[in-house]
């Protein structure tokens, strides 16, 4: 017996059979939302909206109270944990993240260490407070940042097109990097098993710079270090199995391999037909994706339409959850977001579930 009034979202996720395809939307609280806009000038920074459980929670459910979302996911951000290393994460009105503190040298990485659970509490009060107020209505997600994904903005110190610096140390000091990656794998599985042990029902792991890597490389230093994070989670939590989403954005030339992750979900952009992935995973893991968020700023119609498409790419059977295929961007309007996930929910009932 499922513990959430709505559980589509993780019988999807297994496989299972639902009666309607669960949605919800990759940084669904953000700045598309005036509400959320309004709670961030309150907070007064990105960081301080982050680290106030209190706010955190709010911004998480305000698109539950617009949307009838089959997930939510609590806010925060993948650069939690490098800040939590001392590395003095800020975010730069219009330039993204900046850590004050990157690291680039062999004496840098070799002085970082797993960062005490303790510094990142705010994470954990943030979900206790999110799960006690969804009252089991649905299931919250966790989420990390993959290892690769993590060491590029802290070796870079900011986000760049095409990490230069990262690229520069794979080539040069290969063992360097693994070091600094074997740091921040070990880092990740004990922040999502905190996320667990807080209440959260799934995790999702970003490799949101894993497509810029080469195939060799790319199961080197990004999927390997995925790999170990998933045996160490603590996917049987009580009575609750948790399932593990793997999302690395440009990975369509890799679907096969990923399968060997042991993840439940692979998460696909826009890059790949639902239904070639389904062919080429063989049903051997659930899918999530993958509408264009640039879709969402088509008309209505045309959002009705491109659900519609996105789901018989899909077609028949358990394991799809819809979703886009990266993160929604701040020029859409929240009307859109409401068509795109009850034409989800119109279009794919099902009576035999």
């Amino acid at each position: 017996m499922s513990p959430f009034k709505n559980d589509r979202f993780i019988k999807a996720c297994f496989r299972e059979p639902v009666d309607q395809t669960p949605v919800w939307i990759m940084r669904q609280a953000g700045r598309y939302l005036p509400e959320y806009r309004a709670v961030r000038a309150e907070a007064g920074s990105f960081m301080q909206l982050c680290r106030t459980p209190e706010l955190a929670c709010e911004v998480t459910l305000q698109p539950l109270r617009r949307f009838d979302l089959d997930a939510s996911i609590i806010f925060s951000d993948i650069l939690t944990i490098p800040d939590a290393m001392g590395l003095d994460l800020s975010f730069a009105e219009g330039e993204g993240p900046v850590f004050a503190k990157p690291v680039r040298t062999e004496r840098d990485i070799h002085a970082l260490t797993v960062p005490d659970p303790a510094k990142l509490n705010y994470v954990y009060d943030a979900i206790k407070l999110v799960t006690h107020e969804l009252d089991q209505r649905i299931p919250l997600i966790g989420f990390c940042g993959s290892p690769w994904t993590l060491a590029c903005y802290m070796i870079e110190g900011r986000g760049k097109t095409g990490f230069p610096l990262a690229h520069k140390m794979l080539q040069e000091q290969p063992m360097l990097l693994h070091h600094l990656l074997e740091t921040m794998a070990t880092s990740v599985a004990q922040h999502l098993n905190a996320q667990i042990a807080a209440g959260a029902s799934a995790v999702m792991i970003f490799d949101t710079w894993g497509g810029m890597l080469g195939t060799a490389d790319y199961q080197t230093f990004s999927l390997a270090y995925v790999k170990k994070i998933i045996t160490e989670l603590n996917r049987q939590h009580g009575e609750r199995k948790i399932p593990v989403i793997l999302f690395t954005k440009g990975g369509k030339k890799w679907l096969e391999v990923m399968i060997d992750s042991h993840c439940d979900v692979l998460g696909v952009d826009w890059e790949v037909t639902l239904k070639e992935a389904r062919m080429r995973t063989g049903d051997k893991v659930a899918l999530q994706g993958n509408m264009h968020p640039a879709s969402l700023l088509e008309t209505p119609e045309k959002i009705r339409a491109e659900v519609q498409t996105i789901l018989a790419s899909y077609g028949q059977g358990a394991g799809h959850i819809f979703n886009l295929g990266h993160g929604i961007t701040p020029d859409v309007p929240p009307e859109h977001v409401a068509v795109l996930v009850d034409a989800v929910h119109e279009f794919s009932q099902r009576k035999d579930a």
